[in-house]
């Protein structure tokens, strides 16, 4: 950002969330509120399986031998769930309102050399563009 500034005293960096799928963020909404339900049921030590006349598998008789672990299982393996169905790996760069570059069309950032060229050519073509002027080739 240093160097952007730097070169381009007059440019306004912004960053924001570029949000995931619908479909996504209610999955990862619902597993949250199911992981607290699961630590829940681990901690107060009742038997969900009992409910539906199932046999407990032997992962939550486990569980229910070692509370604290099985809580800390499933809240950082839920998160890590969480985490990954919410994160778009988006890195969107638009300049005067106009898509430059895109991360999720290219599939990698762009170097600093590379977005120094793409800010310097759409900087010269608007500049040509709100004079009049016309490149040609």
């Amino acid at each position: 950002m240093q160097a952007l500034y730097q070169r381009y005293p007059d440019i306004r960096i912004e960053g924001e969330n570029y949000l995931p799928i619908p479909l996504y963020k209610h999955f990862a909404s619902f597993l949250s509120v199911f992981k607290l339900l699961v630590i829940g049921l681990i901690i107060i030590g009742r038997d969900p399986f009992a409910l539906i006349g199932m046999q407990a598998p032997g992962v939550w008789e486990w569980g229910q031998g070692n509370k604290i672990y099985a809580c800390m299982m499933v809240f950082f393996f839920s998160n890590m769930i969480e985490n990954q169905l919410m994160s778009t790996g988006a890195f969107e760069i638009t300049l005067n309102d106009v898509p430059v570059w895109s991360k999720l069309e290219s599939g990698h950032l762009p170097s600093m050399q590379q977005l120094v060229q793409i800010l310097d050519n759409e900087m010269k073509m608007n500049v040509h563009m709100n004079t009049g002027t016309h490149l040609h080739s």
